[in-house]
């Protein structure tokens, strides 16, 4: 009774095999490389250069005058930004140039990165 126990249980697991390699015979796993995967990623982050108007650290959001974002066909403007990094926050002060690199996430524009 093992035997046919064992026996059923090694086709059950060979069959699911079998489909799951049919189910990726469609696939093309050349577009799933790190390389690809990253540049996917950067296409939601954009640069901005621009001057630091004011920080509102309680509210973790600073506001900055900033220079056209091509990335964006964003003309220039006075915008405020999410900032959720307090590491982030304390590099920025009114008055400073930056360039920041940020993304949307949701209805935000999040500063993920400052120079």
């Amino acid at each position: 009774m093992k035997t046919i126990a064992v026996a059923a249980a090694l086709a059950l697991v060979s069959g699911v095999a079998s489909l799951h390699a049919a189910d990726m015979k469609g696939m093309d796993v050349k577009d799933m490389s790190p390389t690809r995967m990253a540049k996917e990623d950067d296409s939601n982050k954009h640069v901005a250069k621009g001057t630091v108007k004011s920080v509102d650290a309680t509210a973790g959001a600073v506001t900055i005058a900033h220079e056209a974002v091509k990335s964006l066909n964003w003309p220039a403007m006075t915008m405020t930004f999410k900032v959720r990094d307090k590491a982030l926050i304390d590099k920025l002060a009114a008055g400073k140039n930056v360039e920041v690199e940020f993304e949307q996430r949701g209805k935000d524009y999040v500063i993920t990165r400052v120079k």
